[in-house]
């Protein structure tokens, strides 16, 4: 008698409905991981074998979420979260670093955050050589701006550096104008690195920022209800930023405290512009909510009318592509294996921006495992908030509020 021998598998996770928008597999699948690396994606894997079994029926797998724009230089910064314990319960496997780090204090992220840390991480460099060790002001010294010594970081660090990051707002360039991003678009020039760049209150305008901008620069905080904001005074897109777009600016969320309005993401969908990635802008501050995290982020686009590829779309293969990492931010076989589970969770759900101006909502995305390299990132405690993480008092509210998971299972118990 002939028998055919068992396919073996490090993991086997077996049942869920996976929405992979980088292969374009939606749908019910099993997969098997090897050694760190997704091995086999099939319609069923069970008659396999493996040392853990992961039950996913009823929950969706998509790859690790990928986040464009955050903030994770704890104990070092004004803004930075602990990325493991938060990464844990969000399914975020990959954090690019948004400044946090200017060139002299690179290195203590790189010793005792990127590497001691299980997620992957990955930074985008401050133009100013203090980075964001305070709130803001960072630019208001030039002298700060140190072209040459940033250049030196960057090329000892191209594993882990992968652009330069310049926050252009009337608090960071207090009193030198546009100064520091005519500094960071020749800088980025020079190293032929990309150019991510805030936006908020100004001065400068979005006008003095538009000169400056080329295709594949990253325009953060792109919803932002700010005097920069990408909207006309009649509430049409800006045409430079339309024009710019068209020839491959990117135009990513960046969430945050103060960088998302319903109003403006509302408008700019009316006029036939998505974002090009869905980011988090997760700091010390953001995350006691309205934002929260970047599953919650995602779920106040599925409220504005995104389906749910599209918004898995801007949080996986998009950003990976962007940040030249093409064997992230997808379930296909032979990559590393980050993986998150989520249950879409359905009930009258009520979301809210930086203003506390609410939206109602049908789904809600609440992470239930994150996997990193095949192995599945434990759930821990972050350390306590730092004693200057207050929210604006004109967000305090949602402290009594709370997530919206929270709010709905509390209905659920008739609280």
């Amino acid at each position: 008698m002939c028998t055919t021998e068992r396919e073996r598998f490090d993991t086997l996770i077996l049942g869920g409905e996976l929405v992979d928008p980088g292969t374009r597999r939606f749908g019910r699948f099993d997969i098997g991981i090897r050694d760190g690396a997704i091995a086999r994606v099939a319609p069923s894997l069970a008659d396999s074998i493996a040392e853990q079994v992961i039950d996913a029926r009823g929950q969706l797998v998509t790859p690790g979420l990928i986040d464009l724009h955050t903030h994770v230089y704890w104990g070092a910064t004004y803004w930075g979260i602990e990325p493991d314990p938060i990464a844990a319960r969000t399914g975020v496997t990959t954090w690019l670093d948004a400044g946090s780090a200017g060139a002299y204090t690179f290195p203590g992220l790189r010793r005792f955050i990127i590497e001691r840390s299980q997620v992957r991480i990955f930074a985008l460099l401050n133009l100013s050589s203090i980075g964001l060790a305070a709130p803001t002001w960072e630019f208001a010294n030039l002298a700060y701006c140190d072209v040459d010594l940033a250049a030196r970081v960057i090329e000892a660090n191209r594993d882990r550096i992968l652009g330069v990051k310049a926050r252009i707002d009337a608090n960071t360039t207090r009193g030198v104008g546009i100064r520091p991003l005519q500094l960071a678009r020749e800088f980025a020039d020079q190293l032929r690195v990309p150019l991510m760049v805030h936006i908020g209150n100004g001065p400068p305008t979005i006008d003095d920022v538009a000169e400056l901008l080329r295709p594949g620069d990253i325009l953060t905080h792109c919803s932002t209800g700010g005097t920069m904001r990408i909207l006309t005074p009649d509430g049409n897109v800006h045409p430079a930023i339309r024009a710019l777009r068209e020839r491959g600016l990117v135009l990513d969320v960046g969430h945050g405290t103060g960088s998302f309005s319903f109003a403006v993401a509302e408008r700019l969908l009316a006029e036939g512009i998505l974002p090009d990635t869905i980011s988090s802008d997760i700091h010390q501050l953001a995350i006691q909510g309205p934002m929260f995290d970047l599953p919650t982020t995602l779920s106040k686009f599925l409220a504005l009318g995104l389906t749910l590829p599209e918004v898995i779309e801007r949080a996986t293969v998009r950003p990976a592509q962007l940040i030249g990492r093409p064997e992230l931010g997808s379930l296909a076989e032979g990559t590393p294996a980050d993986i998150a589970l989520f249950r879409l969770v359905e009930g009258d759900i009520v979301f809210y921006d930086v203003r506390m101006e609410a939206r109602r909502g049908s789904q809600l995305l609440v992470n239930t495992l994150t996997m990193v390299n095949g192995r599945i990132l434990p759930r821990t405690e972050p350390s306590p908030l730092q004693v200057w993480a207050e929210l604006p008092e004109h967000q305090r509210g949602i402290l009594a509020i709370g997530h919206p998971y929270a709010r709905l299972a509390q209905r659920v118990r008739g609280g």
